[in-house]
């Protein structure tokens, strides 16, 4: 008999490589936008952007910004490295509003990402998807990527009145998908938001640690540096 019945299964490059389309979005956005009036180095551009990016995305997941300011504050910093350039809110907004239509469009996933899921759905596990992603941005790239059918439940933090790693958030994942503390399994490649956050919670985790250099810093239950690996878990 299986150890688990119910898995929840982070997204965002845990099985959609966010980061890669995201490159791919962003370059678009740069040629689309003719940023290099502004910008005779687009690399001061992208590498504001990704520093940015990932110090919004840690305090909103702490609960310390909001989704507004996150949207507005992601390009209004790396905007503001143009030679010339002041951008406002509306800016701000707009430039935001073309870069999620081109990511959700992208169809990349992390490499394993259909295998495992045809190899999870064939053994009869109830998968759950959860993310603090927004919440049209995140079923667009469901989509997009193939990944949409294989889900029992989606999990969204907006749904769900709290981020990842809040005791709010899997309060609103068990009542939802009707899963047991015993038998379910968080898997992601978030240390803070997914395993921290489950493992706080009472659940087994699954680290998926794409950096392998750097081993998970406390013990977790399963740790994999590939998808493929959790078939041999699971």
């Amino acid at each position: 008999m299986k150890q688990y019945t119910d898995l929840f299964i982070d997204f965002d490059d845990t099985l959609y490589d966010t980061y890669g389309n995201a490159e791919i979005a962003l370059h678009e956005l740069f040629d689309a936008l003719h940023l290099e009036r502004w910008f005779p180095d687009a690399s001061v551009f992208y590498d504001e952007y990704w520093q940015t990016n990932i110090d919004l995305w840690t305090r909103y997941s702490r609960g310390e910004i909001t989704r507004n300011y996150l949207i507005v504050e992601r390009f209004r910093r790396p905007l503001s490295k143009g030679q010339g350039l002041e951008p406002d809110e509306k800016r701000c907004l707009e430039v935001s509003d073309l870069f999620l239509d081109l990511l959700s469009t992208k169809s990349g996933v992390v490499e394993g990402a259909h295998e495992l899921m045809d190899y999870l759905r064939s053994q009869g596990y109830r998968m759950h998807m959860c993310s603090n992603g927004f919440h049209e941005v995140q079923y667009r790239k469901l989509r997009s990527s193939g990944l949409y059918d294989y889900f029992d439940t989606i999990i969204l933090s907006e749904d769900a009145g709290a981020n990842k790693p809040s005791a709010r958030f899997f309060d609103y994942a068990m009542q939802q998908t009707r899963a047991g503390k015993t038998t379910t399994l968080m898997i992601g490649d978030n240390f803070q938001t997914d395993i921290l956050g489950a493992k706080h919670y009472g659940l087994a985790t699954a680290y998926f640690n794409r950096y392998p250099q750097y081993p998970a810093p406390e013990p977790v239950d399963y740790e994999v540096t590939s998808l493929r690996q959790l078939m041999d878990i699971l």
